[in-house]
């Protein structure tokens, strides 16, 4: 049984001053945000055996209360916040690491206390060199005097069930994650993979910070992933946001839902 879910912050519209603007299409019509892209954000749970795992963490989006919105969507599929033991970032850009931290205690503190926040060493002083803006410098900070985090390099693994390794692509310290429970193996990511249109249109992305070597990862990801019964983990979907590959008659692969 999958046990991955996404925890949907929303749909946005984003233009060259990076602002991530809500975006409904039932009343938002694209024609009146020209110069803009239009993304879906999607955090991901996890149910492992040593406890709730999330894969990246939004932007942060919070509702009329201050309530995170991650907290709303993880209590309505049963679980709590408190048991979240692992956050695996990919990386740090503000649409993956708003969520990282909680700002409606008043004072900011850390959105899940009891979990290890799994960043690659070189991803985090990347975030304090002013290299781009896509990066809150202040939502770091109380991560790092939480005691939570937890600076990884390479490859390696947390535990017998999640492992890591670094990608690059999208950033130059970019990482990607395997989680292997319940009978499944789980694959995340992030803004490598980010929707499964980019398996089968294939292009280099002028958003990557290697845009070819992202490229190539997505195809190597797919072949090695898609026979192997993968369930891939989209963070930006419109459309399928947890699939896996379906064997065609001719022996390709095509991608369906997996949920």
């Amino acid at each position: 049984m999958v046990q991955a879910y996404s925890l949907y912050e929303g749909s946005f519209s984003v233009d060259k001053s990076r602002k991530f603007v809500p975006f409904d299409p039932a009343v938002d019509n694209p024609k009146d945000r020209p110069g803009s892209m239009f993304i879906q954000v999607h955090p991901f749970l996890i149910k492992t055996q040593a406890g709730l795992v999330i894969c990246d963490t939004g932007l942060g989006q919070t509702d009329e209360d201050g309530v995170l919105k991650l907290y709303t969507n993880i209590r309505r599929l049963g679980y709590r916040p408190e048991d979240v033991k692992y956050v695996l970032m990919s990386h740090l850009h503000k649409d993956h690491a708003g969520g990282m931290v909680t700002f409606n205690s008043g004072a900011p503190r850390i959105a899940f206390p009891d979990a290890e926040y799994i960043v690659q060493r070189g991803e985090w002083e990347d975030a304090y060199s002013g290299i781009s803006s896509s990066y809150r410098t202040e939502i770091f900070d109380v991560v790092q005097r939480s005691g939570n985090l937890v600076l990884v390099e390479g490859a390696g693994h947390l535990n017998d069930e999640i492992s890591y390794e670094l990608n690059g692509g999208h950033t130059t310290h970019h990482q990607a994650f395997h989680i292997q429970t319940g009978g499944e193996h789980y694959f995340f990511g992030g803004d490598v993979l980010p929707e499964p249109e980019e398996i089968f249109h294939n292009y280099v992305a002028k958003y990557d910070f290697d845009g070819r070597r992202s490229k190539e990862l997505r195809q190597a990801y797919w072949t090695e992933g898609a026979p192997a019964g993968w369930i891939f983990l989209f963070y930006h979907s419109k459309s399928i946001t947890v699939g896996c590959g379906q064997v065609r008659e001719d022996g390709s692969y095509k991608l369906i839902s997996a949920i």
